[in-house]
């Protein structure tokens, strides 16, 4: 008999973490049963799940459809001040492993006791920067030092995270950690790259583009600003952003008051970026901060050029020659896209990354895990 695994993550919807995690369970469904359970339902990704793989949520409403205030107060409240109940009445069967694959409310969730299941969490973020600072910041990391002493095992999608993770929950020793590199499906990747791309390319130019959720932590605000002030020196270039969230409004009347509408393009949600990665002159990833940037090995299978801020993706570019690591403030950010824009180029000697990225390697890593 197959062993049962439940995988849980606050919604299917477009990012990141998503994707290796619909990747990663039809890489494994032939071997396992497994379920997922999502807070939110009709995320985009649900489609691209095998028919093999169960799919279960909370709430029968998208993440999208939530107001500002249910989606960062009230909803994560009532999962934090619910969890035993939601967990012992919605989640809790009878599961040989059950996986936490993104912080925040998924984690807490699964943290409810339950002594016949293995319980496995996932860590994509630098929890030294998730959380802030401030009273509020205080609480929330007491809480999820609370949280994470339930898991067995951490997994963590860096080394950069599992160490910023140990110094800010140096107690924490006898848990077990692990770290394991997304799993990304290669070949499906440079098919969609092959597909239309809706939205043509300005010419006669360098057209940049960045896969990223409109939010603080992306630093789209701040990029904005640094494109206004390369137009108007002079420096011919164009941004295309693709995807949303909390800070469209925002960032949308940054672009209108600097007056770039004709060059900054807010491209919305895209189901197949890759043709826009693909045909880009520059990937770009100048986030505050990031865990892995799981985006930055989808663009090195298409050979891009890439540029991101001195965060814990850096170790995603490791050994990518043609890949430029600025500074992480917007000065820095504004000097160096003006450099490569005068250059017109990054070192394009193009050569395999340091870390090698075996898929293989990283399902027997999570069968192990699984199996212990």
């Amino acid at each position: 008999m197959k062993k049962k695994l439940l995988f849980g993550i606050t919604s299917l919807t477009l990012g990141g973490a998503e994707r290796v995690l619909v990747d990663l369970v039809n890489a494994l469904c032939d071997k396992y049963d497994i379920t997922i359970f999502t807070i939110y339902a009709k995320g985009e990704l649900e489609k691209q799940l095998s028919r093999k793989v169960k799919l279960k949520s909370l709430y029968n409403v998208s993440y999208s459809e939530l107001s500002s205030f249910e989606k960062h107060f009230s909803m994560p409240l009532k999962v934090l001040l619910l969890k035993k109940y939601i967990y012992n009445k919605k989640i809790k069967e009878d599961y040989d492993t059950e996986i936490a694959f993104l912080e925040g409310p998924i984690t807490r969730l699964f943290s409810s006791k339950n002594t016949t299941t293995k319980k496995i969490a996932w860590v994509h973020n630098d929890v030294s920067l998730v959380f802030g600072n401030g009273i509020k910041a205080k609480l929330k990391k007491n809480i999820d030092k609370k949280v994470y002493s339930k898991y067995e095992t951490l997994i963590f999608v860096s080394r950069d995270n599992l160490e910023k993770f140990e110094k800010i929950y140096s107690d924490l020793k006898l848990i077990n950690k692990k770290v394991i590199y997304n799993y990304i499906d290669k070949e499906s990747i440079l098919k969609k790259a092959e597909g239309e791309q809706e939205i043509s390319f300005a010419k006669n130019t360098i057209n940049f583009v960045t896969v990223a959720r409109l939010v603080s932590q992306k630093g789209i605000d701040r990029l904005v600003n640094v494109h206004s002030k390369l137009i108007k020196e002079g420096l011919n270039n164009n941004f295309y952003v693709i995807g949303d969230g909390p800070e469209k409004e925002k960032i949308q009347e940054m672009i209108k008051e600097n007056k770039v509408e004709a060059t900054f393009h807010l491209l919305g949600k895209k189901e197949n970026p890759y043709p826009y990665i693909k045909n880009a002159d520059y990937f770009c990833l100048l986030s505050r901060f990031e865990g892995y940037g799981m985006v930055l090995e989808e663009a090195k299978i298409l050979d891009k050029p890439i540029i991101i801020t001195n965060t814990a993706a850096r170790e995603a570019v490791e050994g990518y020659k043609s890949s430029k690591i600025l500074g992480n403030t917007q000065e820095e950010i504004y000097e160096g896209l003006k450099k490569i824009i005068l250059d017109k180029k990054i070192e394009k000697n193009i050569k395999k990354s340091t870390m090698e990225y075996d898929n293989s390697k990283i399902l027997e890593n999570v069968i192990e895990l699984i199996e212990k």
